[in-house]
Protein backbone atom coordinates (compact mmCIF):
# COMPACT_ATOMS: atom_id res chain seq x y z
CA UNK A 1 0.00 0.00 0.00
CA UNK A 2 0.68 3.52 -1.32
CA UNK A 3 -0.04 6.80 1.26
CA UNK A 4 0.46 10.36 0.28
CA UNK A 5 -0.46 13.77 1.55
CA UNK A 6 -2.41 14.56 -1.38
CA UNK A 7 -1.92 15.18 -4.99
CA UNK A 8 -2.26 18.65 -6.44
CA UNK A 9 0.97 18.71 -8.63
CA UNK A 10 4.33 17.20 -9.81
CA UNK A 11 6.42 18.81 -6.96
CA UNK A 12 8.95 17.19 -5.23
CA UNK A 13 7.01 15.03 -3.08
CA UNK A 14 5.24 13.68 -5.85
CA UNK A 15 8.73 12.64 -7.70
CA UNK A 16 9.80 10.49 -4.56
CA UNK A 17 6.29 8.57 -5.09
CA UNK A 18 6.72 8.03 -8.86
CA UNK A 19 8.98 5.18 -8.91
CA UNK A 20 7.10 3.43 -6.25
CA UNK A 21 4.07 4.17 -8.54
CA UNK A 22 6.51 2.43 -11.26
CA UNK A 23 7.49 -0.51 -8.76
CA UNK A 24 4.30 -1.57 -7.54
CA UNK A 25 1.83 -0.59 -10.73
CA UNK A 26 -0.83 -2.79 -9.21
CA UNK A 27 -0.62 -1.12 -5.49
CA UNK A 28 -3.07 0.61 -4.02
CA UNK A 29 -2.84 4.03 -3.36
CA UNK A 30 -4.30 6.38 -0.70
CA UNK A 31 -4.25 10.78 -0.61
CA UNK A 32 -6.39 13.01 1.59
CA UNK A 33 -7.29 15.05 -1.92
CA UNK A 34 -6.14 14.15 -5.57
CA UNK A 35 -6.82 16.85 -8.51
CA UNK A 36 -6.94 14.90 -11.48
CA UNK A 37 -4.56 15.05 -14.16
CA UNK A 38 -2.32 16.81 -12.02
CA UNK A 39 0.32 14.41 -11.44
CA UNK A 40 2.13 12.13 -13.40
CA UNK A 41 0.87 9.04 -15.57
CA UNK A 42 1.96 6.42 -13.71
CA UNK A 43 0.76 8.21 -10.31
CA UNK A 44 -2.73 8.63 -12.19
CA UNK A 45 -3.12 5.27 -13.24
CA UNK A 46 -3.39 3.60 -9.82
CA UNK A 47 -5.92 5.81 -9.14
CA UNK A 48 -5.56 7.33 -5.95
CA UNK A 49 -8.51 6.90 -3.37
CA UNK A 50 -8.83 10.18 -1.34
CA UNK A 51 -10.62 10.99 1.52
CA UNK A 52 -14.13 12.45 1.47
CA UNK A 53 -12.94 16.40 1.99
CA UNK A 54 -11.83 15.20 -1.45
CA UNK A 55 -15.71 15.87 -2.76
CA UNK A 56 -15.89 19.59 -1.28
CA UNK A 57 -16.84 21.54 -4.53
CA UNK A 58 -12.84 22.71 -5.89
CA UNK A 59 -11.50 21.63 -3.20
CA UNK A 60 -8.20 21.53 -4.56
CA UNK A 61 -7.90 25.26 -4.52
CA UNK A 62 -8.27 25.80 -0.35
CA UNK A 63 -7.30 22.71 0.63
CA UNK A 64 -4.60 23.97 2.62
CA UNK A 65 -6.66 25.90 4.74
CA UNK A 66 -9.05 22.81 6.07
CA UNK A 67 -5.77 22.28 8.77
CA UNK A 68 -7.61 21.52 11.32
CA UNK A 69 -9.89 18.49 9.46
CA UNK A 70 -6.42 16.74 8.41
CA UNK A 71 -6.39 14.51 11.27
CA UNK A 72 -9.70 13.06 10.40
CA UNK A 73 -8.91 13.32 6.42
CA UNK A 74 -6.29 10.66 7.72
CA UNK A 75 -8.38 8.28 8.24
CA UNK A 76 -8.21 5.91 5.73
CA UNK A 77 -9.62 2.22 5.95
CA UNK A 78 -6.35 0.37 4.10
CA UNK A 79 -6.48 -3.42 3.75
CA UNK A 80 -4.68 -6.38 4.21
CA UNK A 81 -1.48 -5.87 2.61
CA UNK A 82 2.26 -6.80 3.24
CA UNK A 83 3.52 -3.18 3.48
CA UNK A 84 2.55 0.30 4.05
CA UNK A 85 4.78 2.67 2.56
CA UNK A 86 3.87 6.76 2.97
CA UNK A 87 5.27 9.44 1.74
CA UNK A 88 4.41 12.32 4.27
CA UNK A 89 5.74 15.84 5.44
CA UNK A 90 1.65 15.85 7.27
CA UNK A 91 -0.86 13.45 7.35
CA UNK A 92 0.08 10.18 5.19
CA UNK A 93 2.44 8.90 8.14
CA UNK A 94 -1.16 9.13 10.26
CA UNK A 95 -2.40 6.28 8.34
CA UNK A 96 -2.47 3.13 10.24
CA UNK A 97 -2.25 -0.08 8.57
CA UNK A 98 -3.19 -4.12 9.85
CA UNK A 99 -2.32 -5.54 13.12
CA UNK A 100 1.61 -7.04 12.82
CA UNK A 101 2.27 -4.91 9.13
CA UNK A 102 5.57 -2.78 8.71
CA UNK A 103 4.94 0.59 8.62
CA UNK A 104 8.08 2.99 6.57
CA UNK A 105 7.15 6.13 6.46
CA UNK A 106 9.65 8.41 4.03
CA UNK A 107 9.43 11.40 5.80
CA UNK A 108 10.08 15.01 3.81
CA UNK A 109 9.83 16.46 7.11
CA UNK A 110 7.60 16.67 10.60
CA UNK A 111 4.83 18.89 10.11
CA UNK A 112 6.54 22.72 9.48
CA UNK A 113 3.80 24.91 10.53
CA UNK A 114 3.27 23.15 13.85
CA UNK A 115 6.83 22.37 14.74
CA UNK A 116 9.79 24.41 13.01
CA UNK A 117 8.40 27.04 11.14
CA UNK A 118 4.85 28.53 12.78
CA UNK A 119 6.06 31.80 12.67
CA UNK A 120 6.74 31.81 8.74
CA UNK A 121 3.60 30.49 8.22
CA UNK A 122 1.56 32.40 10.28
CA UNK A 123 3.23 35.78 11.04
CA UNK A 124 1.70 36.15 14.37
CA UNK A 125 2.64 39.53 15.35
CA UNK A 126 0.02 40.52 12.48
CA UNK A 127 -2.76 38.30 14.66
CA UNK A 128 -5.13 39.36 17.17
CA UNK A 129 -4.67 38.31 20.67
CA UNK A 130 -7.67 35.92 20.38
CA UNK A 131 -6.83 34.72 16.83
CA UNK A 132 -3.09 34.41 18.42
CA UNK A 133 -4.47 32.28 21.93
CA UNK A 134 -7.22 29.73 19.27
CA UNK A 135 -3.89 28.79 16.75
CA UNK A 136 -1.71 28.42 19.72
CA UNK A 137 -4.28 25.86 21.02
CA UNK A 138 -5.07 24.49 17.46
CA UNK A 139 -0.56 24.03 16.99
CA UNK A 140 -1.02 22.26 20.17
CA UNK A 141 -3.01 19.92 19.90
CA UNK A 142 -1.69 19.39 16.25
CA UNK A 143 1.70 18.75 17.36
CA UNK A 144 -0.22 15.82 20.11
CA UNK A 145 -1.70 14.04 17.29
CA UNK A 146 1.56 14.39 15.07
CA UNK A 147 3.32 12.81 18.02
CA UNK A 148 0.53 10.23 18.59
CA UNK A 149 0.32 8.94 15.21
CA UNK A 150 3.93 8.75 15.00
CA UNK A 151 4.18 5.52 16.90
CA UNK A 152 2.23 3.72 13.98
CA UNK A 153 5.68 4.02 11.74
CA UNK A 154 7.35 1.18 12.42
CA UNK A 155 10.63 2.75 10.49
CA UNK A 156 11.17 6.26 9.53
CA UNK A 157 13.06 7.14 6.36
CA UNK A 158 14.55 11.02 6.74
CA UNK A 159 14.80 12.54 3.34
CA UNK A 160 18.20 14.24 4.80
CA UNK A 161 20.42 14.61 7.74
CA UNK A 162 18.42 17.66 8.62
CA UNK A 163 15.26 16.29 8.94
CA UNK A 164 17.05 13.02 11.03
CA UNK A 165 17.71 15.58 13.54
CA UNK A 166 14.29 17.25 13.44
CA UNK A 167 12.61 13.49 13.70
CA UNK A 168 14.53 12.98 16.99
CA UNK A 169 13.43 16.10 18.41
CA UNK A 170 9.89 15.95 17.55
CA UNK A 171 9.42 12.04 17.60
CA UNK A 172 12.18 10.59 20.00
CA UNK A 173 12.92 8.31 17.08
CA UNK A 174 15.83 7.06 14.87
CA UNK A 175 15.79 6.65 10.94
CA UNK A 176 18.08 6.08 7.86
CA UNK A 177 18.87 9.08 5.54
CA UNK A 178 17.78 8.27 1.43
CA UNK A 179 17.68 11.45 0.24
CA UNK A 180 15.54 12.63 -2.96
CA UNK A 181 15.84 11.95 -6.77
CA UNK A 182 17.53 14.67 -8.91
CA UNK A 183 16.58 14.14 -12.59
CA UNK A 184 20.33 14.28 -13.64
CA UNK A 185 20.26 13.26 -16.95
CA UNK A 186 17.98 15.81 -17.95
CA UNK A 187 19.68 18.50 -15.86
CA UNK A 188 22.68 18.47 -17.88
CA UNK A 189 25.67 21.72 -18.42
CA UNK A 190 25.70 22.52 -22.20
CA UNK A 191 28.41 24.23 -24.37
CA UNK A 192 26.64 28.21 -23.71
CA UNK A 193 28.00 30.99 -22.40
CA UNK A 194 26.67 32.52 -18.55
CA UNK A 195 24.56 35.61 -18.91
CA UNK A 196 24.81 38.31 -16.97
CA UNK A 197 21.92 37.46 -14.85
CA UNK A 198 21.12 35.61 -11.17
CA UNK A 199 18.33 33.02 -11.30
CA UNK A 200 15.59 31.61 -9.08
CA UNK A 201 13.56 28.36 -9.17
CA UNK A 202 10.40 27.74 -6.52
CA UNK A 203 7.70 28.10 -5.55
CA UNK A 204 6.94 31.75 -4.35
CA UNK A 205 5.74 30.91 -0.74
CA UNK A 206 6.51 33.90 2.02
CA UNK A 207 8.43 30.94 3.86
CA UNK A 208 11.23 30.50 1.38
CA UNK A 209 12.46 34.30 1.74
CA UNK A 210 12.84 35.22 -1.59
CA UNK A 211 11.71 38.63 -0.76
CA UNK A 212 15.83 39.02 0.42
CA UNK A 213 17.15 37.63 -2.58
CA UNK A 214 14.59 40.40 -4.62
CA UNK A 215 15.89 43.48 -2.67
CA UNK A 216 19.20 42.52 -2.52
CA UNK A 217 19.24 42.44 -6.78
CA UNK A 218 17.11 45.45 -6.77
CA UNK A 219 19.92 47.13 -4.33
CA UNK A 220 22.50 45.93 -6.05
CA UNK A 221 21.03 46.82 -9.38
CA UNK A 222 21.79 43.39 -11.07
CA UNK A 223 19.77 41.38 -13.14
CA UNK A 224 17.41 38.74 -11.74
CA UNK A 225 15.23 36.19 -13.36
CA UNK A 226 12.11 34.73 -11.08
CA UNK A 227 10.74 31.34 -12.40
CA UNK A 228 7.69 30.20 -10.32
CA UNK A 229 4.18 31.31 -8.78
CA UNK A 230 2.85 31.35 -5.90
CA UNK A 231 0.90 33.61 -2.69
CA UNK A 232 3.92 35.43 -2.12
CA UNK A 233 4.52 36.80 -5.74
CA UNK A 234 2.46 39.75 -6.00
CA UNK A 235 4.68 41.38 -2.99
CA UNK A 236 7.41 40.55 -4.78
CA UNK A 237 6.49 42.15 -7.85
CA UNK A 238 5.82 44.77 -5.83
CA UNK A 239 9.11 45.41 -3.75
CA UNK A 240 10.88 44.40 -7.58
CA UNK A 241 13.44 47.38 -9.02
CA UNK A 242 13.63 47.32 -12.27
CA UNK A 243 16.39 44.77 -12.97
CA UNK A 244 14.39 41.89 -11.91
CA UNK A 245 12.26 39.80 -14.18
CA UNK A 246 9.59 37.44 -13.46
CA UNK A 247 8.81 34.79 -15.53
CA UNK A 248 6.12 33.12 -13.69
CA UNK A 249 5.53 29.50 -14.73
CA UNK A 250 7.81 27.44 -16.86
CA UNK A 251 8.38 23.77 -18.42
CA UNK A 252 11.64 21.97 -17.12
CA UNK A 253 13.35 22.87 -20.52
CA UNK A 254 13.04 26.25 -19.93
CA UNK A 255 13.90 25.91 -16.39
CA UNK A 256 16.97 23.83 -17.23
CA UNK A 257 18.10 26.37 -20.27
CA UNK A 258 18.74 29.09 -17.28
CA UNK A 259 20.14 27.07 -15.19
CA UNK A 260 22.51 26.79 -18.00
CA UNK A 261 23.16 30.30 -18.35
CA UNK A 262 22.26 32.04 -15.19
CA UNK A 263 25.52 33.36 -13.20
CA UNK A 264 24.05 31.97 -9.76
CA UNK A 265 21.19 30.56 -8.31
CA UNK A 266 20.06 32.47 -4.85
CA UNK A 267 18.35 30.35 -2.47
CA UNK A 268 17.62 31.94 0.05
CA UNK A 269 15.13 29.30 1.91
CA UNK A 270 16.00 27.11 4.71
CA UNK A 271 14.70 23.81 3.04
CA UNK A 272 14.39 20.00 4.36
CA UNK A 273 16.31 18.97 1.21
CA UNK A 274 16.12 21.67 -1.41
CA UNK A 275 15.98 19.89 -5.33
CA UNK A 276 16.47 23.47 -7.31
CA UNK A 277 20.45 23.92 -6.07
CA UNK A 278 21.33 20.14 -7.08
CA UNK A 279 19.30 20.62 -10.44
CA UNK A 280 21.38 23.62 -10.57
CA UNK A 281 24.61 22.34 -10.48
CA UNK A 282 23.80 19.58 -12.20
CA UNK A 283 24.17 22.22 -15.02
CA UNK A 284 26.63 23.36 -13.90
CA UNK A 285 25.42 26.52 -12.29
CA UNK A 286 26.81 27.94 -8.75
CA UNK A 287 24.42 28.31 -5.86
CA UNK A 288 24.26 31.17 -3.29
CA UNK A 289 22.86 30.01 -0.40
CA UNK A 290 21.39 29.89 2.91
CA UNK A 291 23.94 27.79 5.18
CA UNK A 292 21.00 25.39 7.39
CA UNK A 293 18.76 23.07 5.74
CA UNK A 294 19.13 21.01 3.45
CA UNK A 295 21.63 23.16 1.28
CA UNK A 296 24.31 22.51 4.00
CA UNK A 297 24.54 19.13 2.78
CA UNK A 298 24.17 19.37 -0.99
CA UNK A 299 26.25 22.44 -1.84
CA UNK A 300 30.06 22.71 -1.57
CA UNK A 301 30.93 26.45 0.10
CA UNK A 302 33.39 28.70 -0.91
CA UNK A 303 36.52 28.17 1.36
CA UNK A 304 36.73 24.21 0.35
CA UNK A 305 38.26 22.33 -2.15
CA UNK A 306 36.19 22.31 -5.45
CA UNK A 307 33.36 24.68 -4.30
CA UNK A 308 30.04 24.98 -5.67
CA UNK A 309 28.07 28.06 -4.45
CA UNK A 310 28.52 30.36 -1.52
CA UNK A 311 27.10 30.47 1.70
CA UNK A 312 25.93 33.09 4.25
CA UNK A 313 24.64 32.55 7.86
CA UNK A 314 21.53 35.03 7.86
CA UNK A 315 18.98 35.53 6.78
CA UNK A 316 19.24 39.11 6.01
CA UNK A 317 19.43 41.15 2.92
CA UNK A 318 22.84 42.45 3.72
CA UNK A 319 23.75 38.75 4.09
CA UNK A 320 22.68 37.74 0.89
CA UNK A 321 24.31 41.18 -0.76
CA UNK A 322 27.70 40.24 0.79
CA UNK A 323 27.19 36.87 -0.49
CA UNK A 324 27.06 37.96 -3.72
CA UNK A 325 29.60 39.77 -3.24
CA UNK A 326 31.88 37.69 -2.64
CA UNK A 327 30.50 35.24 -5.01
CA UNK A 328 31.46 37.93 -8.01
CA UNK A 329 35.15 38.44 -6.41
CA UNK A 330 35.92 34.29 -6.72
CA UNK A 331 33.48 33.81 -9.49
CA UNK A 332 36.77 32.52 -11.68
CA UNK A 333 37.04 29.52 -8.55
CA UNK A 334 33.76 28.27 -9.93
CA UNK A 335 33.94 24.91 -12.41
CA UNK A 336 30.98 23.99 -13.47
CA UNK A 337 32.11 20.22 -13.76
CA UNK A 338 32.72 20.57 -9.90
CA UNK A 339 29.24 21.32 -9.84
CA UNK A 340 28.33 18.50 -11.72
CA UNK A 341 30.56 15.71 -10.13
CA UNK A 342 29.05 17.42 -6.82
CA UNK A 343 25.02 17.07 -8.07
CA UNK A 344 25.34 13.36 -10.03
CA UNK A 345 25.34 11.17 -6.85
CA UNK A 346 22.10 12.49 -6.07
CA UNK A 347 20.55 10.75 -9.23
CA UNK A 348 17.40 9.04 -9.53
CA UNK A 349 18.83 5.59 -10.01
CA UNK A 350 20.98 5.68 -6.75
CA UNK A 351 17.49 6.79 -4.77
CA UNK A 352 15.14 3.75 -6.21
CA UNK A 353 18.35 1.27 -4.89
CA UNK A 354 18.48 2.27 -1.55
CA UNK A 355 14.61 2.98 -1.08
CA UNK A 356 13.82 -0.07 -2.57
CA UNK A 357 16.58 -2.16 -1.30
CA UNK A 358 15.85 -0.23 2.19
CA UNK A 359 12.15 -1.75 1.92
CA UNK A 360 13.40 -4.91 0.63
CA UNK A 361 15.25 -5.40 3.94
CA UNK A 362 12.62 -4.82 5.85
CA UNK A 363 9.96 -7.22 4.31
CA UNK A 364 13.07 -9.58 4.68
CA UNK A 365 14.04 -8.40 8.71
CA UNK A 366 12.35 -10.06 12.01
CA UNK A 367 9.50 -8.55 13.15
CA UNK A 368 9.54 -4.61 13.73
CA UNK A 369 10.25 -2.86 16.17
CA UNK A 370 10.06 0.94 16.68
CA UNK A 371 13.04 2.77 17.33
CA UNK A 372 13.95 5.27 19.75
CA UNK A 373 16.81 8.36 18.92
CA UNK A 374 19.66 7.37 20.88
Amino acid sequence: MLVHDWLTGMRGGEKCLEPACHRWPDAKLFTAFHHRGSVSPAIERLAPRTSMLNRLPGVHRYYRYLLPLFPWAAKWSIPECDLLLSFSHCLAKAATPPAGTPHISYCFTPMRYAWHMRDAYFRPGRLSRVKAAALDRLLRWLRDWDRRTADGVTHFVAISETIRQRIRECYDRDSVVIYPPVDTNFYTPAATQRDDFYLIVSALAPYKRFDLAVEACTRLGRKLVVIGTGQHAAKLRKMAGPTVQFLGRQSDEVIRNHYRRARAVLFPSEEDFGIVPVEAQACGCPVIAFSRGGSSETVRPLGGSHPTGVFFDEQRTDAVIAAMERFEQNEDRFDPMDARRNAVPFNAARYESELFGYVESVLRGPATQVRRAA
